[in-house]
C-alpha cells in the first residue's frame, strides 16, 4: 500500500479510537488490534501530529504513581473523521470502476 495513502488512513483511526472517549496509547492500540496492527513506533508519531494539526489535544493524569497522556478529539478531529467518511465514498466509487466485470466473474 502507498505508505501516504497508508499514513492517511492510520490518522484517521487513531482519531476514531478516540472519537467516543479520551484514551491513552497502549489503550488506543488495543482498541485498534482488531482492525488494524499498530506498534507504538508508528502510534506515537502520528499522535504528534494530531496534535501539532490541532485534531486533539494532551493531558496527563496521574495512574499507578505515573504520569499518563490521554488524548482528546477536537471539534477539527472530529470534521476530519467526517470528511474521511465523505472522501470514502468517492474511493470505493473508484474501486468499483477498477474492479468492474471482475467481481461478476468471480
Amino acid at each position: 500500500m502507498d505508505i501516504q495513502l497508508k499514513r492517511g488512513l492510520l490518522e484517521v483511526c487513531v482519531l476514531a479510537a478516540i472519537k467516543n472517549e479520551d484514551s491513552y496509547g497502549y489503550q488506543i492500540i488495543k482498541d485498534m488490534k482488531p482492525y488494524v496492527e499498530i506498534s507504538e513506533s508508528t502510534l506515537y508519531p502520528i499522535l504528534r501530529r494530531l496534535e501539532s494539526a490541532e485534531l486533539l489535544t494532551v493531558y496527563s493524569i496521574e495512574h499507578s504513581g505515573r504520569l499518563r497522556k490521554y488524548y482528546h478529539i477536537t471539534q477539527a478531529g472530529l470534521e476530519r473523521i467526517s470528511a474521511f467518511q465523505q472522501e470514502w465514498k468517492e474511493i470505493l466509487k473508484i474501486y468499483q470502476f477498477i474492479t468492474r466485470g471482475e467481481i461478476d466473474d468471480e
